[in-house]
């Protein structure tokens, strides 16, 4: 900057005159462009611009950006595609890992590549070399072609055809049969197969032959965005940031820009550019990053429009029909609170508490853990189920599972209603909700911290017993520190050991492998704003300048807030999924402002500042027309460091660097910092890794008292699990098991590579006399239904709707004491297993005891001869017979209101061993 500018500031700002008169000579203006703020092996950011090989993007003003970047996607695309076929949408053709192979190589001038006929289930595998520097031609066509018949002769001979994974596919339940990979248009994206009718083969003869050509690598379809901004709608209204650092400027002009277009003519926010509606999780994290302060009418519309006819918080549609497979609509909870911290609206406060209460109460009778403590579901926003999870587990599975984020914020949601409850006048409320609070914290920190790495595991998952994945998973680490899970040490722990790569933090780290990027292998810049805040309250201040670097390089070359970029490369149109202008990540790119520059710390009746500028980013920076409640604040700050020098209020010292929630009116906020950087702490800074492929068990070998699985590529030992917990490990393929005894066990194995990286544990092989157990025909303690859907056990099958058979008496009776498995088998067919909010619900009770929550997920459009296993309710037995009630609760409402119906076969009674 120069003398005259410094000057003029020092005059204007009286209360930091005596820094001034001290300050060393500033750099001049030339010198501190040209100076790196910070560079690493892939970018570098300069104060007006950020270069990445030969991109560059840069601020002209603070309302104008140009870029030249261009995504390297369609470029250099390779011939070899791999691609499976899927019946009903499903990924059922073969084992996970294994694919088609092609080689798209040149065919004859307009002739298209045509693939020899696959037999379905037969793999098939070009074996052809590609010549060096062959790419992958624009336009290529390439005509498919699958042979069916042996799938059509099984329905033909029995109605059903087996698939890879054991699941009977009934002849009046199979729709369609696509085509998936990993070359756009080919998509792995099974579940939502069925939006995408070009993927989609046809038998136009009925010979039993589908085919269908793609045109891949389609120039026109490449990926783009503009090459320059400039601000064209009018946000002076807002709060208005100028710094010594152009690009920061800019950036954060923009953001306001994309603010102001994501509102809805009927004031409700709009999610992104090409994601129109309101989501909860997506508007409530949001809402905590920036909005609450930026657009409080507009968040309070948008929260109020995720509320249900009868009080509760919506679960977005999501995992085998949403709630309660996906359980992290609580964080609307934290979001409410925020908008009352930000506007002091008590009003709003009485609103919101009654909804928070009913939704929380719900939560504890379905979704809580009695043997952990911890909150089953889905991992918050990560509900795209093989991004994060292992391609075993079903809906149901993702339910059982016990998430780092979701208990997050479910946590946080019981200490926020703790705050509410003691300014609304209940200090009993107030006081239970200060335990459950402390209850999650705890079981978190007992089951999901890892000591030896520094860093919470991602989650608990399997069946009848859980094992930890070991996975960073990146919002779950940020919110833990954030919301004071993880303290102290401990916060710092996680901040400096967490892995981080090149381009930003990924949701997860190490990668899963064949998982196209979206979740699995990206960087979502609003995750990244969690992981900055989360990194400010460690008084990690490396981890703050990487952050803000990963925020900025993107927004800066893509001249949009865009939702995610791959972590491998930094592109953005490389993810299944993108959208410009997304909500969650502009309001992160403010928070970088708000609340880590300027450290605002809203709280019930105060504002405090907390300011974190690192020394890469000193300088001045003001923050005008700034709303509080019913003051307006100009705001401005010379230095860097995370320590106050001196904070005054209109040339007053300002105690405890406060703003009075009663404050009114127009007023001037000095602040000087000490100019002395935090002690130093660590960055675990890592290559993008990926973890091996899941293992599978061959199942029939465990009945001969050895446990088999095949090689897994990469793998140099694995680790064999029994009932979760670790029992060996082998360089081998296979180890000997005990001959079946009494009840049953599960084993599952894990593999591992030379760097250490563990793949997800394989699905559990459930092994011993009492693996398959005895049932409970249920057709004998109800009428059954009258529908004509096949592949049910016994006699016949019953409908539980919430009118129908409400309430069904099980008797249950064992030969002997001890724990039993509880489950049971079921069909959902009202809905695929990805999206939709047709979750059945039931509660089970052994007379007024609670014992658990059944929970019946979706299984596939219209498919209601697919018959799966509910999840297992532990329930311990004495000797004898015990009638059990399943019934429909008030807590059981699923998200639809209407829709909880499912078809029961039996109940499964299984001895633990």
């Amino acid at each position: 900057m120069s003398i005259c500018r410094l000057t003029i500031y020092c005059l204007l700002t009286t209360g930091l005159l005596a820094a001034c008169s001290t300050a060393k000579p500033p750099v001049s203006a030339t010198a501190a462009m040209i100076t790196p703020v910070w560079q690493s092996d892939v970018y570098t950011l300069y104060r007006d611009r950020v270069v990445q090989g030969k991109y560059e993007a840069r601020a002209l003003s603070a309302t104008e950006l140009v870029s030249n970047y261009q995504s390297p996607e369609n470029s250099f695309a390779s011939p070899e595609v791999e691609f499976k076929f899927s019946l009903n949408g499903k990924d059922n053709e073969m084992v996970a890992g294994l694919n088609h192979v092609l080689k798209a190589l040149p065919a004859a001038a307009g002739a298209p590549v045509e693939v020899p006929l696959i037999t379905f289930g037969q793999r098939y595998v070009d074996s052809r070399p590609v010549p060096a520097n062959t790419y992958l031609a624009p336009n290529t066509p390439v005509k498919i072609q699958l042979d069916l018949r042996p799938v059509l002769a099984a329905f033909r001979k029995q109605g059903y055809f087996t698939t890879v994974k054991g699941d009977k596919l009934y002849q009046q339940d199979f729709k369609h049969v696509y085509v998936a990979g990993g070359t756009a248009p080919l998509s792995w994206d099974f579940d939502n197969l069925v939006t995408r009718p070009e993927l989609e083969l046809k038998d136009p003869n009925g010979d039993g032959i589908y085919e269908v050509t793609l045109l891949l690598n389609q120039p026109q379809a490449a990926k783009t965005t503009a090459g320059q901004w400039k601000q064209s709608i009018d946000t002076a209204d807002l709060p208005q940031y100028t710094s010594d650092y152009p690009l920061a400027d800019a950036l954060y002009n923009l953001a306001l820009e994309e603010a102001r277009r994501a509102v809805e003519p009927d004031s409700t926010f709009r999610t992104g550019k090409e994601w129109a509606g309101v989501w909860t999780r997506d508007i409530s994290y949001s809402i905590i990053l920036a909005q609450a302060t930026l657009q409080p009418k507009v968040a309070m519309n948008s929260l109020l429009r995720k509320v249900s006819a009868d009080g509760r918080i919506i679960q977005d549609t999501g995992t085998g029909g949403a709630y309660p497979c996906s359980t992290d609509r609580v964080v609307w909870a934290t979001a409410a609170w925020e908008i009352y911290k930000a506007t002091g609206d008590e009003a709003w406060l009485r609103k919101v508490y009654p909804i928070i209460k009913k939704s929380i109460a719900d939560d504890r009778q379905n979704a809580y853990d009695p043997a952990t403590g911890l909150v089953r579901g889905e991992s918050s926003f990560l509900d795209w189920r093989e991004q994060t999870y292992p391609r075993w587990m079903q809906p149901v599975d993702i339910y059982l599972s016990q998430t780092l984020g979701t208990n997050a914020v479910h946590y946080q949601a019981n200490v926020v209603m703790a705050q509410m409850a003691g300014k609304l006048g209940d200090p009993g409320a107030a006081a239970r909700y200060k335990r459950q609070a402390q209850a999650l914290k705890d079981a978190m920190n007992e089951h999901l911290w890892q000591p030896e790495k520094g860093y919470y595991g991602q989650y608990l998952y399997g069946r009848t017993a859980l094992t930890l994945s070991p996975k960073a998973e990146a919002l779950g680490e940020a919110l833990s520190v954030l919301f004071g899970v993880a303290e102290g040490e401990r916060a710092q722990e996680v901040v400096a050991r967490t892995p981080t790569t090149a381009f930003g933090i990924p949701c997860i780290y190490p990668q899963i492998s064949g998982i196209p990027p979206y979740h699995n292998n990206a960087v979502w810049p609003f995750v990244q704003s969690f992981w900055a805040l989360a990194a400010a309250k460690a008084g990690n201040e490396q981890a703050v300048t990487e952050s803000m670097a990963a925020i900025y390089r993107p927004a800066a070359l893509f001249l949009t807030n865009k939702e995610n970029y791959v972590a491998e490369n930094g592109d953005f149109a490389g993810t299944q999924i993108n959208s410009s202008n997304m909500l969650w990540s502009l309001s992160g790119s403010l928070s970088l402002v708000y609340k880590v520059l300027f450290g605002m710390d809203w709280q019930a009746d105060r504002l405090v500042f907390r300011p974190f500028v690192p020394q890469a980013f000193q300088g001045q920076r003001r923050l005008s027309n700034f709303k509080y409640r019913r003051a307006v604040l100009d705001i401005y700050m010379q230095g860097f460091g995370n320590e106050i020098s001196s904070i005054t209020l209109d040339g007053q010292p300002l105690a405890g660097a406060a703003i009075p929630g009663t404050l009114t009116g127009r007023h001037t906020v000095k602040i000087l910092l000490s100019s002395v950087a935090p002690p130093a702490a660590a960055v675990t800074r890592v290559a993008n890794a990926f973890a091996p492929e899941t293992p599978v068990i061959a199942a029939p070998a465990a009945a001969a008292g050895v446990l088999q699985w095949g090689a897994v590529a990469g793998a140099t030992q694995y680790r064999v699990l029994k009932n979760g917990q670790f029992l060996s490990k082998t360089t081998e393929l296979q180890v000997p098991v005990p001959a079946v005894a009494p009840g049953f066990v599960t084993y599952q194995v894990v593999a591992v590579n030379a760097a250490g990286h563990e793949s997800f544990a394989s699905e559990p092989l459930e092994y011993g006399a009492d693996a398959a157990a005895r049932q409970v025909q249920l057709e004998t303690v109800a009428a059954k239904g009258t529908q004509p859907y096949k592949g049910y056990s016994g006699q016949g099958f019953v409908e539980i709707t919430p009118a129908k058979n409400q309430s069904l008496t099980i008797p249950v009776t064992v030969p002997e004491t001890g724990l039993y498995a509880l489950d049971f088998r079921y069909a959902n067919g009202n809905g695929p297993l990805n999206t939709n909010n047709r979750c059945a619900i039931r509660t089970l009770r052994r007379g007024p005891e609670l014992l658990g929550t059944v929970v019946l997920p979706q299984r596939g459009v219209d498919e209601w001869s697919n018959w799966g296993f509910s999840n297992a309710v532990l329930v311990r037995l004495e000797k004898g017979t015990h009638p059990l009630t399943l019934a429909y609760e008030p807590a059981n409402a699923n998200m639809n209101g209407e829709v909880n119906q499912a078809m029961l076969d039996y109940l499964r009674v299984r001895k633990m061993d």
